[in-house]
């Protein structure tokens, strides 16, 4: 995409200014990494806390009424979820596959919505296909705290914040602005996503930046943390042709939801979707610790031996992690694959060995 059909954030000026590179990612300009580098930048979010401008992502409204439409595109429990809570949740598609994943919360009026840049356009079309009142929230930035710091910084300038539980979700007031507030993030650490109107995200972000446990980071890190973390990026660990429960993300569809639940099914791709929860998927997730130095990244194929010829899955994502000290991947599977069977990857023509693991890759930090 050429650099003048790139859409800007509302922080760039001060994302230059704290000297940031940028890269195109879904359509947007984005701060990739700063001075500290994105290694640098991890092991701060891992120690102490983090500032993210996830501004390119949709903020999405339904009205009040929106459940059982809502409960019609996605697996998840929306009628149980309780006021000022927040739940994790994927469309589907009707082979199964997850179309994208989101943040469900209930607020005050309705049902907020947070879903991934590159799919919001496409996220917003279906839902507007199904309810009424479907309303895409303009002119308001979103920016992500995150690490076991993030609650120390946060609460220097709104101490409410501090009594928020993990997947709370709050309005809450900064000099006279109304933010909405959840503590949730995608780093494997405690933290918050925070929005606020375009007008005073410059302000917030200089409030929260002038705490020497505060640094700005870049998606660099970001995608190492998540990864780090064991969790999935939508377009590479989870896409239409992966089901969640494929992906390791059947945790996110409740009781109610599954075969035998009050409201079993109705969802696009539930007979697929049931029936791996009940019997087991013919592929399964798994977190892969590679030998050596070098990571094995996305697309490198995986073989159940040094001199097998057919492949038995994928990576689907891979880096150096460097809070782990090593490289880590993660990698779609063949189900019936023995769980201590060592694996190989086919790195430009070599076959190398990587152990299979339980993930997370490192402990999480949450606030529970």
């Amino acid at each position: 995409m050429a650099g003048d059909d790139l859409k800007t954030l509302v922080l760039a000026d001060l994302h230059a200014e704290l000297g940031a590179k940028f890269v195109p990612f879904a359509g947007y300009s984005m701060p990739v990494q700063y001075a500290r580098g994105v290694m640098g930048e991890h092991l701060w979010t891992r120690e102490n806390a983090g500032l993210f401008d996830v501004s390119h992502m949709g903020q999405v409204m339904l009205p009040d009424g929106s459940d059982a439409a809502l409960e019609a595109l996605v697996p998840i429990d929306v009628m149980g979820l309780a006021e000022g809570r927040q739940r994790y949740g994927f469309f589907t598609n009707e082979q199964g596959g997850v179309l994208d994943d989101l943040m469900i919360a209930r607020v005050p009026g309705g049902l907020f919505l947070v879903v991934n840049a590159a799919c919001k356009d496409a996220d917003i079309a279906h839902l507007r296909a199904h309810i009424n009142g479907v309303e895409t929230i303009e002119g308001r930035a979103l920016l992500a705290l995150q690490g076991p710091k993030a609650e120390a910084a946060l609460t220097q300038v709104i101490p409410e914040a501090g009594q928020m539980r993990f997947m709370d979700s709050a309005r809450l007031d900064w000099n006279g602005v109304e933010l909405w507030i959840s503590r949730s993030g995608y780093t494997g650490e405690d933290g918050y996503e925070i929005s606020m109107p375009d007008a005073e995200a410059d302000a917030f972000a200089r409030a929260l930046l002038a705490d020497d446990r505060v640094e700005p980071i870049g998606l660099g890190a970001r995608d190492s943390l998540r990864l780090e973390a064991g969790l999935p990026l939508y377009g590479q660990d989870m896409d239409p042709s992966i089901s969640p429960v494929e992906a390791g993300q059947a945790w996110a569809i409740g009781k109610v939801r599954r075969a035998g639940g009050g409201r079993a099914g109705g969802f696009p791709g539930a007979d697929t979707i049931l029936d791996q929860i009940s019997n087991k998927p013919p592929r399964r997730r798994v977190g892969l610790l590679p030998d050596g130095r070098a990571p094995m990244r996305a697309g490198v194929e995986i073989f159940a031996s040094e001199d097998a010829a057919t492949p038995i899955g994928v990576i689907t994502s891979g880096g150096f992690g460097p809070t782990l000290g090593a490289p880590m991947a993660l990698a779609l599977i063949d189900a019936a694959t023995p769980t201590d069977a060592v694996l190989y990857g086919d790195v430009r023509g070599k076959r190398l060995p990587a152990t299979q693991t339980k993930l997370p890759f490192t402990p999480p930090g949450y606030k529970r």
